[in-house]
């Protein structure tokens, strides 16, 4: 596909938009780590931005904007509050519901590999003892990962679960790094607990 600068062309998720060594890839792109080639991520209008005059990379930007109005889209290194749906052996499923504090109004989902739980002890994290299914947790995104998620990391003091529940149902209120209780029974279960300021 050959875009203008300046000339704005309506394009699908998955098209080819360039290649990385002539473009970079803005919100709603995505750079294809395997062929080097830049891919939409959104149905919208694609344009080429070009760069900024005195920036370091004098490459132009290819950028996607969405034919609807729609919400934040996570980005790498953007903070974001996700629920846990699923809990594995090696890594946890999430959907992505705000990026920094705006919602989300199209479903990402993300995926927290084992190695990106904690900062220390990475071979020791045991994923049933870090997250439930339900709770709210706060990461930060890595990666796009693969084309179905995002990878995301809690392996920060300030990231990690910000809210659960008990299985009495009562909000749990964080007593360690890596304990909850309840406030109903008292009963203590474990999590990766993101400190709270």
């Amino acid at each position: 596909m050959a875009i203008e600068t300046g000339e704005e062309t309506l394009v699908t998720p998955g098209e080819v938009l360039g290649d990385s060594s002539d473009l970079i890839a803005g919100r709603g792109a995505y750079v294809a780590h395997h062929n080097g080639k830049i891919y939409s991520s959104l149905t919208g209008r694609c344009s080429i931005v070009p760069p900024l005059p005195g920036s370091s990379d004098q490459k132009p930007k290819v950028e996607i904007v969405g034919h609807k109005a729609h919400g934040a889209v996570p980005e790498p290194g953007s903070v974001v509050i996700a629920r846990v749906t699923k809990v594995m052996a090696k890594m946890v499923s999430a959907d992505i519901m705000c990026v920094g504090p705006k919602a989300v109004k199209e479903k990402f989902t993300g995926i927290i590999r084992q190695q990106d739980v904690r900062a220390s002890e990475i071979d020791k994290v045991d994923m049933y003892l870090s997250f439930h299914p339900g709770d709210i947790v706060r990461a930060v995104v890595l990666s796009l990962g693969d084309a179905r998620a995002y990878y995301l990391s809690t392996a920060k003091n300030e990231l990690g679960v910000v809210s659960a529940q008990s299985i009495a149902g009562a909000t749990m209120v964080p007593i360690s790094w890596t304990e909850m209780q309840c406030p109903l029974t008292g009963q203590i279960e474990q999590r990766k607990v993101a400190k709270v300021n």
